[in-house]
C-alpha cells in the first residue's frame, strides 16, 4: 500500500487543483511522494490534451486590472466549479491578468502570446491544465482606455470567485457615480451604450416583429405606427445603457444620472462566465 495519508491527498488537491481520485491515483504511482505525484498528474494531463479539446468550459472566473488609465478584463474558463474555486486556478488567473497588463495585451491573440515567466500565457495554461486534468482556456480579453476606469467584479455565489466583471471608461468628477453605473451594468446587462450603437438590421427586425405582433393582436390600423414605435422604444430601454432605468433610482435613466453628475461614459464591457 502506498505510503500517504488523507492529508497528503488534500494537500495535493490544493496544490494541483486536480480531482480527489486523480490525486489518489498519482500518489499511488509516486509511492506517496507529493512532488513526484505532481509530475504524474502533469504527464497524464498532457497526454489527455486532445481528449479534452471537445469538452465544454462553462465555469471559471473573471479578473479585472486597472493600470495607467487602461482597464483590462479577462475570463479564464474551466469545466467544473471545483476547479474554478481552487486556489491554484485563481492564482493562475491572477498571473495571467498580470501578464496581460505587463504586455498591454488588448486582444485574446495578444494575451495568449504575452510572456509569462519563461514561457507564454498559452503554454502556461496548457501546462497547468494538464496538472488539473481539465480543459482550461483563456476565453475573452478586453481593454478600455479613458481619463478614468472603474472596474467591478461580482460573485454570483459566495463559494465561487467572481463570475461577472465590468469595466466602465469615463471622464468626469464623480467616481462614485461611475462605480454605481458599473454595478448597474453587472445587474442589468445592457448590450450597447447608445441607441445609435444598435445595428440598423436589429432595429428593423424589432420593428417588424412589433408590427406583426400588433396586427395579430387585432390592434387598429390607425394606431399601429404609435404602438410599433412604443415597443421599439421599449427594446431600447431594455438594451441601451443610457436609456435603462437606473438600478438605484428607477425614476431616472442611467443617462440622466450621469448627466447630473457631470460624468460621460465612453465605453463599457461586461463579461459573465460562460455567457
Amino acid at each position: 500500500m502506498a505510503n500517504y495519508t488523507a492529508a497528503d491527498v488534500k494537500a495535493l488537491r490544493e496544490r494541483s487543483g486536480a480531482g480527489m481520485m486523480d490525486c489518489k491515483g498519482a500518489l499511488d504511482e509516486a509511492d506517496g511522494n507529493v512532488d513526484k505525484a505532481m509530475e504524474v498528474l502533469r504527464l497524464k494531463g498532457l497526454k489527455g490534451v486532445t481528449k479534452r479539446e471537445g469538452r465544454t468550459t462553462s465555469n471559471g472566473l473573471v479578473v479585472a486590472r486597472v493600470a495607467g488609465g487602461v482597464g483590462y478584463l479577462t475570463e479564464l474558463a474551466c469545466e467544473t466549479d471545483f476547479v474554478a474555486k481552487a486556489e491554484k486556478f485563481v492564482a493562475l488567473a491572477d498571473r495571467i491578468a498580470d501578464a496581460i497588463v505587463a504586455a498591454d495585451a488588448r486582444s485574446l491573440e495578444a494575451a495568449l502570446a504575452a510572456p509569462l515567466e519563461s514561457s507564454t500565457v498559452a503554454d502556461v495554461i496548457n501546462d497547468e491544465a494538464a496538472i488539473m486534468g481539465e480543459k482550461v482556456e483563456l476565453r475573452r480579453v478586453a481593454a478600455l482606455e479613458d481619463a478614468a476606469i472603474d472596474a467591478y467584479l461580482h460573485r454570483t455565489s459566495k463559494d465561487l470567485p467572481p463570475q461577472v466583471g465590468v469595466l466602465v471608461a469615463y471622464s468626469g468628477p464623480s467616481a462614485e457615480t461611475a462605480h454605481d453605473v458599473a454595478v448597474h451594468i453587472a445587474a442589468f446587462s445592457p448590450s450597447v451604450l447608445r441607441r445609435e450603437d444598435v445595428p440598423a438590421e436589429t432595429v428593423e427586425t424589432e420593428r417588424r416583429i412589433a408590427e406583426e405582433t400588433a396586427r395579430n393582436e387585432g390592434k387598429p390600423e390607425a394606431a399601429l405606427t404609435k404602438i410599433v414605435e412604443g415597443r421599439v422604444t421599449g427594446y431600447f430601454k431594455e438594451n441601451v445603457l443610457l436609456e435603462q432605468d437606473f438600478a438605484k433610482d428607477n425614476k431616472q435613466s442611467v443617462g440622466k444620472v450621469l448627466e447630473s453628475a457631470g460624468v460621460t461614459v465612453s465605453a463599457f464591457v461586461r463579461f459573465r462566465v460562460g455567457a
